[in-house]
């Protein structure tokens, strides 16, 4: 390489490398490997950073770079300046901070050589010279000059771009809540309900201590005998019977009014009175809808039944049947309030309804007698409620007698709507999940010990109150804030009076003096 062309102020191995790249290919011909830039004049670039003022270290025309630099005596200055150029740090070597056609020293060094890559290991001759920045620079400058390999070309780029797009367009999804944790109580209540073969045993020991409101459609009709025990036969069991529904509503109901006898008549028009007062405090049972269901039903069920026929009440045992029936088509949701009506559908009210009417049947079917004439059943439950107030609490039932209230007078309501109008009905639902679960006797026998608590629960007012005001206070006993917590304080209490007096009817027997 001839000494005019040769860069000042550089490393020895920068200047070696130099050489052998100009022996084999000119600078300013065009590189042979595609993509490689044409650096022109650059070496007469570098070899101006000297030492000298600002005015000497500006920009240097091309032609320059043929011709060899001279000094201020007119000689060749190369060994000068280069001895000059390597005795002075970098960075003083121009007054302007060594900067040429806006490129520093650094920068046109590492432009120098693009394909070379930088790796520091055993083999690197580098002798200190070669810091951080270069480093940075070198890297910059490859990738902004050096072609990417064809390899990379049509892979990386456009999954790096994918993944680019992919980040910002999809947002990122919110984490979903965990669901709580099941009880004990539905867990049981899965493993018994999801068998093939349901066992009543341990349903209704599980039933007793309260029924999940999301399994409590199913758990009822099974209890109430309208669904049997083997679960492969329900869904045959549930068209057979609605089918049958079906068509006794248009045996009984949807016929013209001249073709029913007077009898007919008037239980119809009893059954029209009695619905618009059903649960008045309830908005579910305010709807059109419903209250049409509740109709055919009620007037059904009574041509069906004609030793009873229709009385006053059995109206109310229909309404815990239908809200529970009701909700099971959404998952147990509350349906009191009547706003879940508007996403109820034809199909839904009348298979509610068709269910309804078979278990109010087999509901009625056990204390039938208290709807016959003369009701001997109702009678006979509210002298057993006399006999045990009087042996529990003697106080009370000597205050009753004193004052001239008769147990007939308050208590033939109770056990004539099963309490449904002293509490609210989410309580009801909850007291009939035990009285289910008692099995034949619970509306009857388990029902009297449980008129026996309640009444027992108000005993110290009670007996502080005349006869006008005891009398309006069993009218309208104050439950409106109770729960399940005081309604099952009233089971236990009167589970106890039944392990104590149940099947011992010599226990009740008390010589009045």
């Amino acid at each position: 390489m001839p000494s005019s062309q040769q860069p000042r102020g550089l490393p020895g191995f920068l200047r070696r490398t130099l050489r052998n790249s100009y022996e084999q290919e000119p600078l300013d011909s065009p590189s042979s490997a595609p993509g490689t830039p044409v650096l022109p004049g650059l070496f007469s670039q570098m070899n101006n950073i000297d030492d000298g003022d600002g005015e000497a270290a500006g920009v240097v025309d091309d032609a320059s770079k043929s011709k060899p630099r001279t000094n201020a005596a007119g000689g060749d200055g190369d060994d000068a300046t280069t001895n000059d150029a390597l005795q002075q740090p970098d960075i003083e070597r121009s007054a302007s901070g060594g900067v040429v056609n806006g490129r520093s020293k650094k920068h046109l060094r590492a432009v120098a050589f693009p394909p070379l890559p930088y790796e520091k290991g055993e083999g690197d001759s580098s002798d200190g010279n070669d810091t951080d920045s270069d480093t940075a620079a070198r890297k910059s400058l490859s990738t902004t000059t050096t072609p990417a390999k064809s390899s990379d070309t049509p892979t990386q780029q456009p999954q790096q771009q994918q993944r680019t797009t992919k980040s910002s367009s999809t947002p990122a999804s919110p984490k979903q809540p965990t669901p709580p944790p099941k009880s004990y109580k539905e867990t049981q209540f899965e493993s018994i309900i999801n068998s093939p073969i349901i066992s009543l045993r341990d349903l209704r020991k599980l039933c007793w201590n309260g029924i999940p409101t999301h399994h409590r459609p199913l758990s009822w009709k099974i209890l109430l005998g309208y669904l049997p025990a083997n679960t492969s036969r329900h869904k045959n069991t549930l068209e057979r019977k609605r089918s049958e529904y079906r068509d006794a509503r248009k045996q009984h109901y949807d016929i013209p009014d001249d073709s029913r006898t007077n009898s007919e008549q008037e239980t119809l028009r009893q059954v029209l009175v009695d619905v618009p007062r059903t649960a008045p405090e309830t908005p579910l049972f305010h709807n059109d809808r419903v209250r049409r269901c509740l109709s055919r039903l009620l007037y059904i069920w009574a041509m069906r039944h004609p030793a009873s026929s229709y009385v006053q009440g059995i109206n109310d045992l229909a309404t815990p049947l239908i809200a529970v029936f009701l909700s099971g088509y959404f998952n147990g949701e509350d349906c009191l309030n009547g706003e879940i009506m508007v996403d109820v559908t034809d199909e839904m009210l009348e298979e509610v309804e068709a269910d309804t009417y078979w278990c109010l049947t087999s509901l009625l079917a056990g204390i039938q007698d208290h709807y016959t004439s003369d009701q001997p059943g109702m009678q006979r439950m509210v002298m057993r409620l006399e006999e045990l107030v009087n042996r529990i609490d003697a106080d009370l039932s000597a205050h009753l007698r004193e004052t001239g209230v008769e147990f007939m007078q308050f208590a033939f309501k109770w056990m004539n709507c099963l309490l449904l109008r002293e509490f609210k009905l989410t309580c009801v639902m909850r007291l009939w999940d035990t009285y289910l679960s008692e099995g034949d006797g619970g509306f009857e026998d388990f029902h009297v010990y449980v008129c026996a608590s309640f009444l027992v629960h108000f005993s110290n007012e009670l007996q502080q109150m005349g006869f006008d005001e005891l009398f309006q206070f069993m009218q309208n006993m104050p439950t409106d804030d109770w729960g399940d917590r005081e309604i099952e304080i009233l089971l236990s209490s009167a589970y106890v009076l039944s392990t104590l007096f149940g099947g011992s009817d010599a226990h009740l027997n008390v010589v009045r003096t």
